[in-house]
């Protein structure tokens, strides 16, 4: 697995306890509903969501490959890594609660919310699969900081099929944690504010991203020389 897949993986994975808040009561009511089974529902809702995700990914994929031909292609390729593993950083730090300044992405998703959310209510109550397929598929637009963090990584992916594939494979690193917000939703609310769970999950990704900052091709000569400059 690439180091850009690895580190989709790892933050679906890691950050999941953001997703059990943001989409926990969702998932909740999909095993509460009156028909159908709960497990079946589960699955759907997820596979929709986790689709969303990939149009998102192929379409900011593809974004990220026009901007490379538009301009010196390592050039291009630098920044976008570069912001991608920031974002990164950011998204680790909230996380910990030591920052929120990765939820001001959020602001940007809730233009497309504001249109897709009416059709996502009429949905409920989501008692069959083929109604949890369809609100997984509308709730992947929920503005989500998580999911624009790692948008930057299928962003500096190369193209529309590589940007789908990170942002699939992030959603599948948050797959357990919504199974699990959607059998135990309550206890999992008060165990993901435990800092033993928040911290270690905060400090890796920002581990993730650091370490992303040191393979951007070039970036070590430029902070040498705005130090230079600065000095």
């Amino acid at each position: 697995m690439s180091p850009l897949f690895a580190a989709a993986f790892a933050a679906g994975l890691l950050g999941g306890v953001h997703c059990a808040g943001m989409c926990g009561g969702i998932v909740a009511s999909l095993s509460v509903s009156a028909r159908g089974p709960a497990a079946a529902r589960q699955l759907a809702f997820n596979a929709g969501r986790i689709g969303a995700y990939s149009i998102a990914g192929a379409a900011v994929g593809a974004a990220g490959a026009l901007l490379e031909l538009a301009g010196p292609a390592l050039a291009a390729q630098a920044v976008l890594f570069a912001l991608a593993n920031v974002l990164m950083v950011l998204l680790g730090f909230y996380i910990a609660g030591w920052g929120r300044i990765v939820l001001k992405l959020e602001s940007a998703g809730r233009v497309i919310w504001r249109r897709v959310e009416p059709h996502a209510r009429r949905l409920f109550p989501i008692d069959n699969t083929p109604k949890a397929l369809a609100a997984g598929l509308l709730w992947g637009w929920v503005p989500c900081g998580l999911v624009y963090s790692i948008l930057a990584l299928a962003l500096a992916s190369g193209g529309a099929a590589s940007g789908a594939l990170v942002m699939a494979v992030f959603g599948l690193g948050t797959l357990p944690t919504l199974i699990t917000a959607g059998f135990a939703a309550q206890k999992l609310s008060s165990l993901r504010r435990h800092p033993w769970i928040r911290y270690p999950a905060a400090v890796a990704i920002i581990a993730m991203g650091v370490v992303g900052l040191g393979r951007v091709p070039g970036l070590h000569e430029v902070v040498l020389m705005g130090l230079q400059c600065v000095a």
